[in-house]
């Protein structure tokens, strides 16, 4: 039977983050959420992006929203944001990590690294991290992956694409990295005694804004033109959603699943758990992306 957006139990007296809140899948889940009475944390690069969120989203008689400038580029950003998260409201019961860039032109954090590893992996490393202990006992953390990830590779010997860049290579690397990441901080609370849950979700291919900016930072007439084909294989970002809002809340939700579109090669559709990507599975690929990771963001699991 399909899961949709009014099966999301009710989430009164619940509090969630999301990054990337302001616009696409992020403001989806954010309305879905809110809709369902969670406090919603709107984590956004900047906050008046957040503050343009929480405005169209309170026009709907909406929950409480809670506007958070966080900038996934800069760990120290990060930092912030999570403190003054910390020091405000001192729980949370859902991290949904959603924010993300794609496909642009090599650019740099603010600690000098690839923009897509940083926004996409490390950026939301760290902020799990940190947010861990307001987590406890019963919360969830969401990573939300891709399609993409099923055709990564993490490139150890040039994880920030110094050498050789190529940008679909480069995000097919976060996504594989936030798959990975799931699944090793699962079996690491597990370790640890830990009640909180990690699960991995994808949207399949969802029309957001992550497209056009794409074509528009990379000036490709031929990447446009492939998207305009692709057309009639996308549904829409509330449909894209709905895995990631599954994984959140769903009492049904199973350990050590990727969740995504139930559809034809998993592009659309109701969420349902698809193939896991092969290459999240290997012991060592996880453990060190997870040391390596520590060492560029300085976090530590209970630290």
């Amino acid at each position: 039977m399909a899961w949709t957006v009014a099966d999301c139990p009710d989430q009164e007296g619940r509090t969630a983050l999301i990054t990337g809140a302001n616009s696409g899948l992020g403001l989806e889940t954010a309305r879905a959420l809110s809709a369902r009475g969670a406090r919603v944390v709107l984590a956004c690069r900047s906050l008046e992006r957040a503050e343009q969120a929480r405005t169209e989203l309170q026009a709907e008689g909406s929950g409480e929203l809670i506007a958070l400038e966080l900038d996934l580029a800069d760990l120290e950003s990060v930092r912030r944001g999570a403190d003054q998260l910390a020091d405000q409201l001192g729980t949370l019961d859902l991290l949904i990590n959603n924010a993300g860039v794609m496909a642009p032109p090599r650019r740099l954090s603010a600690q000098g690294h690839e923009l897509q590893f940083a926004v996409n992996h490390l950026g939301h490393f760290a902020l799990t991290q940190q947010l861990l202990p307001l987590l406890e006992p019963q919360g969830r953390v969401v990573h939300v992956s891709s399609g993409a990830a099923y055709f990564g590779r993490i490139g150890f010997d040039d994880l920030q694409g110094a050498r050789r860049y190529d940008a679909w290579a480069a995000y097919a690397q976060s996504k594989l990295a936030n798959l990975i990441t799931a699944l090793e901080l699962q079996e690491r609370l597990q370790a640890a005694g830990s009640t909180v849950r990690s699960i991995a979700a994808h949207p399949g291919l969802a029309r957001t804004n992550l497209q056009p900016t794409s074509v528009a930072a990379r000036g490709s007439r031929l990447e446009g033109w492939a998207y305009r084909l692709m057309d009639p294989m996308f549904q829409s970002a509330a449909m894209g959603a709905l895995p990631q809002l599954y994984a959140a809340t769903a009492t049904e939700v199973e350990l050590n699943t990727f969740y995504g579109p139930g559809g034809l090669g998993n592009f659309k559709g109701y969420p349902k758990a698809c193939r896991m990507a092969p290459a999240a599975l290997d012991p060592t690929t996880r453990q060190r992306l997870w040391q390596v990771s520590e060492e560029l963001t300085g976090n530590a699991l209970g630290s």
